[in-house]
């Protein structure tokens, strides 16, 4: 999800849905510790409750990032061990990881010494052709043994030599049995399961086996999947019923302020309406509503009610 979940569209589903978890792009590091912290780590207060995933394989560098975390107000450290890229694995970090269980355990271990929030290991169920079930649950012992107890399990392979991530995400098959078993062998631990998962009736299959969904790209290009979540699956009754429309006309004031505080510095309009493009999915008219989102003449306007504008456009309520 790099550059797709940023600040920006976590305010966003906020506003779709107030009790989900939400979790930041993979943030490294070396970015932290060498890098610009406050422009990795900003973000609004109505994001909480909110994690920060980070990427790093060094144990006392992880801790540092662990802990500004925590100074930031973050709700929860994520180490990411899933993450299949080229890119990734040339940093020693991601899913490349999950060969090296006791290094993560090593990281995990360093980085609940320095903060007093949870840390938590998000990975797939094995490496490249390994489908065997005790890799991942050697994986998963080893770091509990660590003090870690809320695992995310991607239930795919990470195939870390010729598949791209896209492909990561696609050819690897889904082997949802294997986060069950692990929720079996390891009831004490929080087994949260992802995956392409898509709908309201998939999540409430898989919560009969684990403790918790993780939704990634559907949530984003299908955001309106989360509008029910708070009644359905937290079980806040009083939550309020919002319209699509609602959400946009909460995000323009939002828009406005950070045209204004960050405008001069590069942030553009379509830098945040970027990530509202399927609010409108499959309801009659959402073509058009991307279309006028998309128009680099309309969006040079910089007018945060562009938004409005494109929901005006929609031939039914929405």
């Amino acid at each position: 999800m790099m550059d797709w979940t940023d600040r920006h569209c976590r305010v966003f589903h906020r506003h779709i849905t107030r009790h989900t978890w939400l979790y930041t792009e993979m943030v490294t590091t070396g970015a932290l510790v060498y890098g610009d912290v406050e422009r990795h780590l900003r973000y609004d207060g109505v994001e909480h409750p909110v994690a920060l995933q980070l990427g790093g394989s060094d144990p006392a560098d992880l801790a540092k990032s662990a802990k500004l975390g925590e100074q930031w107000g973050y709700d929860e450290i994520n180490l990411n061990c899933g993450c299949p890229s080229e890119r990734v694995q040339k940093g020693a970090f991601g899913a490349c990881l999950m060969g090296e269980p006791q290094l993560v355990a090593d990281c995990v271990k360093a980085m609940r010494d320095a903060v007093s929030i949870d840390v938590t290991v998000k990975h797939r169920i094995g490496i490249d052709y390994n489908e065997e079930y005790g890799f991942v649950r050697d994986f998963i012992g080893t770091i509990a043994d660590a003090g870690c107890k809320t695992f995310i399990v991607h239930a795919r392979n990470a195939v870390l030599k010729g598949l791209s991530p896209k492909e990561n995400r696609e050819i690897p098959p889904l082997r949802y049995e294997v986060a069950y078993q692990l929720k079996r062998e390891f009831p004490e631990l929080e087994i949260i399961i992802n995956g392409g998962i898509k709908t309201d009736e998939e999540i409430a299959l898989h919560l009969q086996h684990v403790d918790g969904v993780m939704l990634g790209r559907e949530a984003y290009h299908n955001p309106w999947v989360m509008a029910n979540w708070d009644r359905r699956f937290y079980g806040d009754a009083d939550a309020p019923l919002k319209t699509r429309v609602q959400v946009l006309e909460a995000m323009v004031p939002y828009i406005g302020e950070q045209l204004r505080l960050y405008g001069q510095h590069g942030l553009k309009l379509n830098s945040i309406t970027r990530h509202m493009l399927g609010i409108m999915s499959g309801l009659p008219g959402a073509r058009a509503f991307r279309q006028l989102l998309s128009d680099p003449k309309m969006l040079a306007g910089a007018d945060p009610a562009l938004l409005l504008q494109a929901a005006a456009r929609m031939p039914v309520a929405a």
